[in-house]
């Protein structure tokens, strides 16, 4: 299949600082915006608790924000889920999550008589427990006793401790182990507390009995994901760069590189101008991205390689022209079969799904870009004011082709 006139040389490169410019814009107007905090980071990334919630009637972002913040909550994130089986579906992010201060731990522990030592009327010998145990989500306790534990003293003596709520229920502390003497308490997460309080706020006719998911992360889980998430991009850039100058020569790993960082910050930063959220759904599409793209680079740095042997003569500058020339049918015919697959997913698609595949097309469509006017007029440059001066001859008297 041809899409181009077969032997027709398109002059690429006559039109190269146009477009390194905008390459330039995109690449530090992304590295701008990052630095200066504009990108609207996820639960992932910062931390907190993340709930999805399909209403049962239609309620505005302006009073679920509202209901949100009269239950304790500060600075609440209300989204919009597009889904045709669930219209009023909105997903809900707080910075707050469930974890349980030290100081609060130390007074559930003297509640329970942790080691009390000897017997006193506040910490009789069969109420003293042996082990306490908290839970990395900070919505359960685990309880150990010497003797038969007495439930409803349990009850009564954590619900006292200022700033921890049981979650409600008939069976909540429960015998989880009879023969060890094993007590679990449930506590309230602040999903559990968000819940609670849209009811408060709405009405149990607005809000259903239990959200569809629950998540949460620590600040500090958030942090250690992010800088891995950087770390596992510039990883996988430097291992390209490498592979690059052995597949051909050091003229060519600079200009993938650069081209490769481009495709990556110029998805993110565009995804930021469209108020899109950055998280690892976001990562991994640009890892995604930076994938496709090396292999489209790779492809037409091969045929420039290819005709450096057979149009002996012909400069570096117009080299460039007949190799994109030669290979742009099959370029746009792959990345735009990319393309069509992804915008199924992205008009079909709900939530995550939606977002990764805008991120991939948006990927793609710079990764085809940045191959023809970041990767190879870095490459000519090079070649021209380094590798020129270095005792790389290049033959004279061979025909040069006409450029249109």
């Amino acid at each position: 299949m041809h899409l181009f006139k077969s032997g027709k040389i398109y002059n690429f490169m006559s039109v190269r600082w146009y477009f390194i410019g905008l390459s330039l814009f995109l690449t530090f107007g992304a590295a701008v915006l990052l630095l200066m905090g504009k990108a609207r980071l996820g639960t992932d990334f910062t931390g907190g608790t993340e709930v999805e919630i399909a209403f049962k009637k239609p309620v505005s972002a302006g009073n679920l924000r509202a209901a949100v913040e009269k239950a304790g909550f500060q600075e609440p994130g209300v989204i919009r889920v597009d889904d045709p089986k669930n219209p009023n579906r909105y997903l809900i992010r707080v910075e707050e999550v469930s974890t349980i201060s030290s100081a609060e731990q130390a007074e559930i522990e003297k509640s329970l008589c942790l080691s009390a030592g000897p017997a006193t009327d506040a910490c009789p010998a069969d109420r003293q427990a042996t082990e306490v145990k908290f839970s990395p989500g900070g919505d359960k306790i685990s309880v150990r006793y010497r003797n038969s534990p007495d439930l409803d003293a349990i009850k009564e003596r954590v619900s006292a401790v200022k700033g921890i709520l049981l979650r409600p229920g008939a069976h909540n502390p429960i015998l989880q182990n009879a023969r060890d003497n094993k007590v679990e308490i449930q506590l309230m997460s602040k999903g559990d507390q968000l819940m609670t309080g849209l009811r408060q706020g709405l009405g149990a006719d607005f809000v259903p009995d239990s959200a569809l998911r629950t998540e949460w992360i620590g600040p500090r889980a958030g942090a250690q994901l992010r800088d891995s998430a950087v770390k596992s991009i510039a990883i996988s850039i430097v291992f390209i760069m490498v592979y690059i100058a052995f597949r051909f020569d050091l003229r060519f790993a600079p200009g993938g590189v650069v081209a490769l960082t481009h495709d990556a910050l110029g998805t993110i930063g565009i995804l930021i101008c469209l108020g899109k959220e950055i998280n690892l759904t976001t990562i991994a599409a640009a890892l995604t991205i930076v994938g496709y793209s090396v292999n489209d680079t790779v492809i037409v740095y091969d045929r420039v390689r290819e005709n450096l042997g057979k149009l002996r003569g012909t400069s570096f500058f117009q080299l460039i022209n007949i190799s994109t020339s030669e290979m742009l049918g099959r370029t746009l015919l792959t990345s735009s079969t990319v393309v069509i697959a992804l915008l199924g997913f992205f008009i079909w698609g709900t939530g995550e799904l939606k977002d990764f595949s805008l991120a991939l097309v948006i990927g793609v469509i710079l990764g085809t870009y940045s191959s023809i006017y970041v990767a190879l007029p870095l490459t000519e440059w090079l070649d021209h004011t380094l590798f020129s001066k270095v005792g790389v001859k290049k033959p004279v008297g061979a025909p040069k082709p006409a450029a249109v």
